[in-house]
């Protein structure tokens, strides 16, 4: 059974970094593509960023790109989202994912498991 120890979150201020990193459980982690996804109060849920299982093809938001980073550790079973120069439109509860060995990285889809989500607050 998935599971997802969630680190990071909180609230900080426009322009401050962030690191958030979900150590997940319960599968084979370095099979699957590991993606981030948000969901700002009152809005559908998008995509953030993702990687994929052998760590080199990741794809980002448009919005994110440039600011924000996604890295994994397999080792450790561990993904993490680098968000740099916060915005309050940032302002979400993000959410670790994880899909088997696919390559549609923004489809939410296609991901079979999903963490519990960290809300992540920028005040302007």
């Amino acid at each position: 059974m998935f599971s997802c120890r969630r680190l990071g979150g909180g609230l900080v201020q426009a322009g401050d970094s962030l690191r958030l990193s979900c150590a997940a459980s319960g599968i084979a982690f370095t099979f699957y593509t590991m993606g981030w996804f948000r969901q700002a109060p009152g809005k559908e849920r998008e995509f953030v960023t993702a990687i994929k299982w052998s760590g080199v093809t990741t794809d980002y938001a448009d919005s994110e790109k440039g600011r924000f980073t996604i890295f994994r550790d397999n080792a450790k079973n561990t993904v993490y989202l680098q968000m740099n120069n916060l915005k309050p439109e940032d302002t979400a509860v993000y959410y670790c994912a994880a899909g088997w060995r696919h390559s549609d990285l923004g489809a939410a889809s296609r991901y079979s498991y999903w963490g519990k989500g960290t809300l992540v607050t920028v005040s302007s």
